[in-house]
């Protein structure tokens, strides 16, 4: 006699529909002892240098999409994603170390390399983010608590 099979495909093709509304990447869901985790990969068009120490990874790619520009303007844009601090890992970022608490960094804020501007938390462990420069913040492009992927762009600093 064959034992039930405790696995409810149309439980997964939900949560998998539920991964595809909501921009998720993962999803894990637990009843009594069946314990269910979908998870979609997702892949970038982004090329990122690893840094030289722990700490954010600095984009280095062109997009190839992009319209001609003139030199002066490709040259800035080349400038800008140098700056630009991204996501390495996926996670949920923090701009502060407990909500009632002041944000690390603001727009503005002059920051020196090595100085933690941001937290992301993943696995319920928080990754301390640091600048990989000395400079200003001169973009904040994430809300506090807001999901974050690999590679995406968290703050400019020039």
């Amino acid at each position: 006699m064959r034992k039930p099979n405790p696995f409810d495909t149309e439980n997964v093709r939900q949560l998998a529909n539920l991964l595809a509304e909501t921009d998720l990447t993962e999803i894990e869901v637990q009843k009594g002892d069946l314990r269910v985790r979908v998870v979609r990969n997702l892949t970038f068009p982004v090329t990122a240098m690893p840094p030289a120490a722990p700490g954010p990874m600095v984009t280095s790619a062109t997009d190839a999409s992009a319209s001609p520009a003139s030199p002066s303007t490709a040259s800035n844009e080349a400038q800008r994603r140098q700056n630009t601090v991204t996501s390495p890992m996926v996670g949920t970022a923090y701009r502060r170390p407990a909500p009632e608490a002041r944000p690390f960094v603001e727009l503005g804020s002059s920051v020196k390399e090595g100085e933690r501007i941001l937290l992301i938390e993943a696995m319920k462990t928080f990754n301390e983010i640091t600048a990989p420069r000395s400079g200003t913040v001169s973009e904040i492009l994430v809300e506090d608590g807001q999901p974050v992927e690999f590679g995406e762009p968290l703050m400019v600093i020039e």
